[in-house]
């Protein structure tokens, strides 16, 4: 998978692809990151790429011409065609089937806004798709882009080491996942289930379903009730 990530601020991300999982993606050359810097597309001496908004208000506003340039740009870049997102508090919520059906590309090219959004011709002149992580305003779109990178790339096949691992985790089959101990068997008075010590395969598996139902239940029923759509 090749990710192009068009953003005013190219150095927040190094840390980031730099380490963890992220790192293992590129070090198994699995997953190939470009940064892009959206001022190098500027066709101004000065490298704006924003400017106040028609009709009056506050802020300013991420102007349409280096967006397109760099989108443009980038594109050509490579002969496989990009799935385009737009980080912006008007896209739809990001959740674990986007992030799966996200992995299975072959390329994705993230655009990251910032100031009070983006000149409306960048939504309607380039094909995206519109992604949120959630109903909160942040200062830009570099956090939820690496929120989308970290929740699609840990999906990319191989990229960790245990795939099977994934099928448990939480939102997989719509149930948050069940409660998980390891060692010492018993700390400050806190003992780990019996049953998880018994070595009987079954009936672990068994109580590890009637866990996620139930702690999916409690906090958050709305997945349940999804699942029955």
């Amino acid at each position: 998978m090749r990710i192009d990530i068009l953003t005013l601020f190219p150095e927040m991300f190094h840390n980031v692809l730099g380490e963890s999982i992220m790192k293992i993606a590129g070090e198994k050359e699995l997953v190939n990151f470009n940064l892009h810097n959206i001022r190098d597309f500027s066709n101004d001496k000065h490298r704006c790429v924003d400017d106040k908004p028609y009709g009056g208000g506050a802020g300013m506003v991420m102007k349409p011409e280096p967006v397109f340039n760099a989108v443009e740009a980038v594109e050509a870049q490579d002969d496989v065609e990009s799935t385009k997102i737009l980080l912006t508090p008007q896209g739809e919520t990001l959740n674990q089937e986007i992030a799966d059906d996200l992995s299975k590309k072959a390329r994705l090219m993230i655009i990251c806004g910032h100031y009070e959004g983006f000149d409306e011709r960048i939504r309607s002149g380039i094909d995206v798709r519109e992604i949120s992580i959630g109903d909160y305003v942040l200062t830009g779109g570099e956090i939820p882009a690496m929120v989308v990178i970290d929740s699609v790339v840990r999906l990319v096949p191989g990229v960790l080491g245990g795939d099977s691992s994934l099928q448990d985790e939480s939102f997989v089959n719509k149930h948050l996942e069940y409660p998980q101990y390891t060692r010492p068997a018993e700390f400050r008075g806190m003992k780990v289930p019996e049953i998880l010590t018994s070595g009987h395969h079954t009936k672990i598996e068994e109580w590890r379903t009637k866990e996620a139902i139930t702690r999916t239940q409690e906090r958050r029923p709305d997945l349940l009730e999804d699942k029955t759509k």
